[in-house]
């Protein structure tokens, strides 16, 4: 079963997440799933996804029961999160996740496995402060000037820049070795990787150049 949405879909994940940063998210991607607990966030808000994906080992019975049934769609198996059972499950041309950040730390890493094991879909990470995603192996952004940009490698992975303030052509990135943390902005950023093995961080008032860079094809 794979959910198809020609708009950006908003992910909810059981993390806490504030009423604003859900609200701020369906303002821009109003195709609400839940990743199974993300459910309960959402009843309690006076939502109703469209659809909850998950084992539901951690949806109550009070919440699964007051959910319609045609929109449940458990996956049994264990051998994978609900944040990866739901991005298997959903076609979409952008992912904004909120919810999934800022609780369980093993639970956020993996996320951030999950995004480097999926570089054929758009998917943005919305946390409280920063944004986070798997860049492309071009990408384009248009950021106010000294904005804070962090690259993050999650594999072996090389590239060249343009508009950051250290230049990272040439470097080679990996996770046990050389990371890009707090780079700044100092012009139009051009960046492009050999491999999208890349996880860019920005404060999340980029969230709509981020989007728009994703989407721009």
């Amino acid at each position: 079963m794979v959910l198809t949405s020609k708009t950006a879909v908003t992910l909810l994940g059981a993390s806490k997440a504030k009423t604003h940063d859900i609200d701020e998210a369906l303002s821009r991607a109003p195709f609400l799933v839940a990743a199974d607990g993300g459910a309960a966030t959402a009843l309690a808000m006076g939502l109703t996804p469209q659809a909850v994906i998950g084992d539901f080992d951690s949806l109550p019975k009070s919440v699964r029961d007051a959910l319609p049934p045609d929109i449940l769609f458990p996956v049994a198996e264990q051998e994978s999160t609900d944040f990866e059972k739901s991005l298997r499950m959903i076609d979409a041309p952008l992912i904004l996740a909120v919810g999934f950040t800022g609780r369980r730390l093993d639970h956020e890493l993996a996320v951030y496995n999950a995004l480097a094991r999926n570089p054929d879909k758009r998917i943005i990470i919305v946390g409280r402060q920063d944004i986070v995603f798997l860049a492309p192996t071009r990408l384009s952004l248009d950021l106010p000037e000294d904005s804070r940009l962090s690259l993050f490698p999650m594999g072996a992975v090389t590239g060249t820049s343009s508009g950051l303030a250290w230049p990272i052509d040439g470097l080679k990135f990996a996770p046990d070795g050389r990371i890009g943390t707090s780079n700044r902005v100092n012009g139009p950023v051009e960046l492009e990787f050999d491999t999208p093995a890349m996880l860019a961080i920005m404060p999340r008032v980029a969230l709509d150049e981020a989007m728009r860079a994703l989407t721009s094809g």
